[in-house]
């Protein structure tokens, strides 16, 4: 089917902007894997795209994944103009979107990433897709992996996942996975806390700390206020803002946060 993406909407920024890991440009398209679903989705003229999925799968699941009604240009242009670096973040983040996710995927995703770059979140990533998750049957009998059970994770064993390359990071998925199949922990009912009891329920779990908190918080239930601060953003604060955290200033906060991420990191291989 053919949709329509008016603006601030730019495939590469996203599939480098650290916030989901299972995008892949193919010849197919941008393919994106979120959970159990698929996605191609092929960029046409002007704002027109290719998607393989249904209209209903589209508004049903996508339009809200790429979250379709906010309007970020209006958020860039309320970036205040005295923030020079904050301006010119907005300006080269300009089509990112923050992407509505599973919550549980990016709970197991961001426990995962600690201390790890973005190529080893995405072997690590994949790997426990190709060991533990669905298959995706597609044309040609190419396969693909859904994103694991907690089910599946829980009875895979402590070993089994550092075997994943997850390292010391292996027993705290494991927890996760435990507590997620057991109902101890019931990831959808802390949909209807405030954002401040939200990140605290997060981090009632072994491995998860205030960063993986607002990465599941930004990124799962689209609490925009939160703004995870990695080792990236650690060293904009530092080096920009006197080591004084802006975001509490500032609307819309975890947005600013991946243009400022997006920025940062962009930079820094333009002067390699």
């Amino acid at each position: 089917m053919t949709v329509t993406i008016p603006g601030d909407f730019d495939l590469q920024k996203i599939a480098a902007s650290g916030q989901a890991f299972r995008i892949a440009q193919t010849p197919q398209g941008w393919r994106f894997l979120a959970g159990d679903k698929l996605l191609y989705l092929q960029p046409g003229s002007g704002d027109t795209y290719t998607a393989s999925c249904t209209p209903e799968e589209w508004q049903g699941f996508w339009h809200r994944y790429f979250d379709l009604n906010r309007n970020y240009a209006a958020i860039r242009a309320a970036v205040p103009k005295q923030d020079a670096y904050l301006c010119a973040a907005a300006r080269a983040g300009a089509g990112i979107r923050i992407l509505r996710q599973d919550a549980w995927e990016m709970l197991v995703t961001f426990i995962i990433s600690q201390r790890k770059n973005i190529p080893a979140i995405q072997a690590c990533v994949e790997t426990l897709c190709t060991r533990y998750g669905a298959p995706l049957l597609q044309p040609g009998g190419n396969v693909l992996y859904a994103f694991p059970t907690a089910q599946a994770l829980a009875a895979a064993g402590e070993q089994a996942l550092r075997d994943c390359a997850l390292g010391y990071r292996a027993p705290y998925v494991l927890a996760a996975a435990q507590a997620v199949a057991a109902g101890a922990l019931d990831l959808a009912a802390l949909e209807t806390l405030p954002d401040a009891r939200l990140l605290e329920a997060l981090m009632q779990q072994h491995g998860v700390g205030i960063k993986v908190a607002n990465c599941v918080a930004l990124f799962a239930y689209g609490r925009m206020e939160c703004a995870p601060v990695d080792v990236w953003i650690q060293r904009v604060i530092d080096q920009h803002y006197a080591g004084q955290n802006p975001f509490p200033a500032y609307g819309n906060a975890g947005i600013l946060q991946q243009w400022m991420f997006y920025f940062a990191r962009s930079e820094k291989e333009r002067v390699k």
